[in-house]
Parts: C-alpha cells; structure tokens; sequence
C-alpha cells in the first residue's frame, strides 16, 4: 500500500520543489536532508545499542570497518573514509590504540603521516561487529530489489557529487 501511496503523491507535486526550503510550499518530508538524517539517525541508535554489547562504539566501529577494508591506512585517509574530522579522529585512534585495537606508526614514504593499522584484537572486534551489523543490514535493505538497491546507491552518490561540487566553489 505504500508504495501506491507514494507513486500517487509524485503524480500529484513535483517533490523537488516540495522539499525546497526556499519555498512557502516546503515540506519536512520532501527535504532529502531530513531524510536521511532521520534514517541514519535511526540506524545509529540501533546498531550503537548492539555494539555496546561487545564493547565498542560507532566511531570505533567506523574505524575498524574502514580498516577492514585496507590496513594500515593513514589518519587523514581514515578520516576521509569515516566521516569524521581530523582532531576527533586523532583522539578515536589514540583511544583505539589505548584498547589494544590498532598499532600506529610514522608513515613509511612521509614521517609527518601517521598509519594506522588493526591489531589481532581489532581483527577479532571487526569479525563481532560485522556479525552484529550484517543482521541489521539485511533487515534495512528487505524489500528493495537489486535495482532499485543500486539506484538508491547511484542517488546518493549523485547527492554527494552535487554537494562537492558547492563546496569548491
């Protein structure tokens, strides 16, 4: 029934100019901000509450999955990666290092780099958190098909790209 609901609604305003704040027609539930917001919001609530079990919070989790990815990785390209600013990523990796989670060292081409790699124990926290997170996932995207999965993926990048675009200019 929702999904009729919504095609009907896109029938009736071009929702575009519904979520401009610029507009005396604006509506909270146009703005793709707010959206996303609520969503992730949603989403953090739930999974913090699950990694508290295992003793980890989400920035640490950030981390670790960036690592996961590809380890030892610099500060600022963990940072990047994790969305989190450089003097907050500082202090998450100096707590990480504190717990056992990673190692750092001077970066091998350029001393004035700071890698970060996973330590044993960051592997074996990695391994419960996706644990915990994959069952979450799995929940989040039920009842998208893989297109429409992967046209969610290519908006958001889009959203993302025009954003960049805003800010270098």
């Amino acid at each position: 029934m929702l999904k009729k609901e919504i095609r009907e609604e896109l029938v009736l305003a071009d929702s575009r100019q519904l979520g401009n704040p610029g507009t005396p027609a604006f509506r909270i539930d146009k703005y793709p901000f707010y959206l996303l917001n609520r969503a992730v919001s949603r989403y953090n609530i739930i999974v913090e509450a699950r990694l508290r079990k295992i003793g980890i919070d989400i920035p640490t989790w950030r981390v670790l999955m960036v690592l996961g990815e590809k380890s030892p990785r610099s500060v600022g390209q963990i940072t990047d990666a994790a969305v989190i600013n450089l003097s907050t990523m500082m202090r998450i990796t100096q707590r990480m290092e504190k717990a056992g989670l990673v190692l750092t060292a001077c970066g091998h081409e350029d001393g004035r780099v700071t890698e970060v790699s996973l330590t044993a124990f960051g592997r074996q926290k990695l391994g419960e958190s996706r644990e915990i997170a994959a069952p979450i996932y799995a929940a989040v995207i039920e009842g998208f098909s893989a297109r429409d999965f992967d046209k969610l993926i290519a908006l958001l990048n889009l959203l993302y790209g025009n954003l960049g675009q805003l800010s270098n200019a």
